[in-house]
């Protein structure tokens, strides 16, 4: 009587484990779907953002181009000027791509009702696998907090700028905050997974010892197997539920660029360093001047525009290059202007660039199609004293480990304010009338310029 009461138990358990399993199915899926359509359709909406500016060919060099993206996305070659933090960060950039291993397993164990499903065709390499994202977490989850002990009890300076405060200080923080107790859910869930394989639970197969949680689940070990299962899968679901939303978080926040680093890595301009592009329109509009006969008959087709005011005005590369900003300061701490005390922060233009992209969305959204709303990215995000401190000398380009051009932004502000609202400074205006006149900055005519040679 007591067998046939303890076999009723087993069957009615297995039974009952069997229907949890098909509603754990169930809603993994259900989060699955919604997860990743709410950041298909957040990535559509950027997608939209950038392709607001105005159409610019990026072609040829294919080589140079994937060498670009090879050292500069993936192998963080600019982050290696600074040794120690290049090796955290790439410690953490690691982690975030090779631990996608992880998590790929855990999406079809989700939906297919299987445990540690890579195991079967890994064999014994499985425990080495687990064993080196168990390594890589406790780094990754070292590196972090490290990085926030930088931002909140050393303040760097960098980090300390106007324009980080707020919103851009909390969010760094708390990207870092998530990853940290992200790799803590990922750490746990293996340690009570090891326990319930000690306990030789049936549905927790011996997989070998891993290495960190290995040395954990000994102390688990008085735990009942109920309570285990129920630490395991609550970490299981909380992992798993955290990366979904850390998935959606990506696209709101400056840590978008661990997926934009590489297609703009690889459209980075294949020109010489500091290179000015002169506008096709201006080439134009000056053989207008020496040969009327080549301007077009209908004024409406000649050039509206010099510059840029809008967002609409400036290349998709340049908008891009805005959603791609780590938001690190490295360019705003080289730029001597900022050095300087002046209001110039390369840093900010990318911000103030994204800022604007996005309340133009809100703007769409609201009515349909864009309703000018009498703000512009120049004057209402970007003042003229900021565009105007700009030396020019290339430093935040270069010291961009993701290569976003600032400068570029700034030449198309700049070029709106002096040809199409005349507003120059007058040792600029003293200038271009010397250039005009003379053909040189200096206000000496072009047959004088040899006197010089005299006085020798």
């Amino acid at each position: 009587m007591f067998h046939t009461e303890q076999s009723v138990t087993k069957e009615y358990l297995s039974i009952l484990y069997y229907y949890m399993q098909i509603v754990q199915q169930i809603l993994f899926i259900l989060l699955t779907g919604f997860a990743i359509f709410f950041f298909v359709t957040k990535v559509k909406e950027i997608s939209a953002n950038i392709h607001l500016g105005r159409e610019e060919v990026i072609s040829g060099h294919k080589k140079e181009r994937l060498r670009n993206l090879l050292l500069l996305a993936l192998g963080q070659k600019k982050m290696f000027r600074y040794p120690l933090v290049g090796i955290m960060h790439f410690v953490i950039y690691a982690g975030f791509i090779i631990i996608n291993i992880e998590v790929a397993e855990i999406v079809l164990d989700g939906i297919f009702g299987t445990h540690r499903m890579f195991a079967g065709f890994l064999g014994g390499f499985y425990t080495f696998v687990i064993n080196f994202f168990e390594i890589l977490a406790m780094a990754v989850l070292l590196a972090c907090v490290i990085f926030l002990i930088r931002r909140n009890v050393l303040k760097l300076k960098r980090f300390m700028k106007r324009e980080m405060a707020g919103w851009p200080h909390r969010d760094a923080n708390l990207i870092l905050i998530a990853e940290i107790i992200l790799m803590s859910l990922f750490l746990t869930m293996n340690s009570a997974d090891r326990a319930l394989q000690l306990q030789g639970n049936l549905h927790y197969p011996d997989h070998g010892n891993f290495i960190l949680s290995g040395f954990l689940a000994p102390m688990l070990q008085s735990i009942s197997g109920t309570s285990l299962v129920s630490i395991e899968r609550t970490c299981w679901w909380l992992h798993i539920a955290g990366i979904f939303a850390f998935l959606n978080y990506l696209p709101y926040s400056k840590h978008f660029h661990i997926l934009l680093a590489f297609p703009n890595a690889y459209y980075k301009p294949i020109v010489p360093k500091g290179e000015m592009q002169n506008m096709e329109s201006i080439e134009k509009e000056v053989q207008y001047i020496f040969k009327p006969e080549l301007a077009p008959a209908n004024p409406e087709a000649q050039t509206q525009k010099f510059g840029a005011k809008d967002i609409f005005d400036l290349s998709w590369k340049n908008l891009f290059d805005a959603y791609t900003c780590t938001e690190c300061g490295r360019c705003t701490a080289a730029c001597p202007a900022n050095i300087t005390g002046k209001l110039l922060s390369p840093r900010k233009i990318m911000m103030d660039t994204r800022d604007r992209m996005e309340e133009v969305r809100k703007n769409i959204k609201i009515n349909g199609s864009f309703t000018d709303d009498g703000k512009t990215l120049l004057h209402d995000y970007i003042t003229t004293e900021e565009i105007r401190a700009c030396t020019s000398c290339n430093a935040c380009v270069e010291e961009c480990p993701v290569s976003i051009n600032p400068l570029g932004i700034i030449f198309e502000l700049r070029r709106s304010l002096v040809m199409e609202e005349s507003d120059a400074p007058a040792e600029w205006n003293s200038m271009f009338s010397n250039i005009e006149n003379n053909f040189a900055p200096w206000k000496f005519s072009p047959e004088d310029r040899d006197k010089w040679r005299s006085e020798l």
